[in-house]
């Protein structure tokens, strides 16, 4: 899994603390994921905004290193700099839309390697991709994105093929690419569970449409 391990993410640490500068590293190696995905018409535009987002928390880092050394940190800080209209603002905003974006890599990419699949058609990813969206992003879209999200699941690639894109079209034995994929999931998930977790306990999780 080429892709996926080109950068990988820090273990969590014991104290849920995530480093802002590894994890922003780490995660701007991923939009390049959703090429793999095919139907350009929805997935750039979720490519566009997970890169949009990774680049506005970056800019919050980069504006003071030792404030926001953490993604706590900024959500911290934040509250305090933006008062009432925290948390529709700053990169507390974009990292709520990123963890979401990556929520739905983290769902397919799971649901994949569980070997979730729809028996009459084995080599279609549409269970997996349709899992990922009910999870992750159905219930922060309008019913246009929706519609659309629908429509391209019939658009997506064969697991091989998409399998074969992660290697970067390297012939690679189906269950190496499985245990790569176990690989990056086992440093992620954590990671992403620990962000929703510090979402829902600073109440800074927000339910509009897109």
């Amino acid at each position: 899994m080429a892709l996926l391990l080109e950068h990988e993410f820090k273990l969590l640490p014991a104290d849920k603390q995530i480093e802002t500068l590894p994890f922003l590293e780490a995660v701007a190696h991923l939009p390049p994921f959703f090429d793999c995905l095919g139907t350009p018409i929805v997935y750039s535009p979720v490519k566009a905004d997970l890169t949009g987002n990774i680049k506005k928390i970056r800019a919050v880092y980069d504006s003071n290193p030792a404030k926001f050394k953490t993604l706590q940190n900024i959500l911290e800080v934040e509250k305090e700099m933006h008062g009432s209209a925290w948390p529709k603002t700053g990169a507390t905003l974009a990292l709520m839309w990123l963890k979401r974006g990556l929520k739905f890599v983290q769902v397919l990419l799971q649901s994949i390697s569980d070997g979730e699949r729809d028996e009459e058609h084995p080599n279609l990813i549409r269970v997996n991709a349709m899992k990922a969206y009910e999870i992750a992003l159905k219930k922060y879209h309008g019913w246009m994105l929706q519609k659309l999200f629908m429509g391209s699941v019939y658009a997506l690639p064969y697991r091989s093929d998409l399998l074969k894109a992660l290697e970067k079209g390297q012939e690679v034995k189906e269950e190496e690419s499985i245990e790569k994929i176990h690989q990056f999931l086992s440093r992620v998930t954590p990671i992403l569970d620990a962000i929703y977790e510090m979402y829902t306990k600073m109440n800074a999780e927000l339910s509009y449409k897109a």
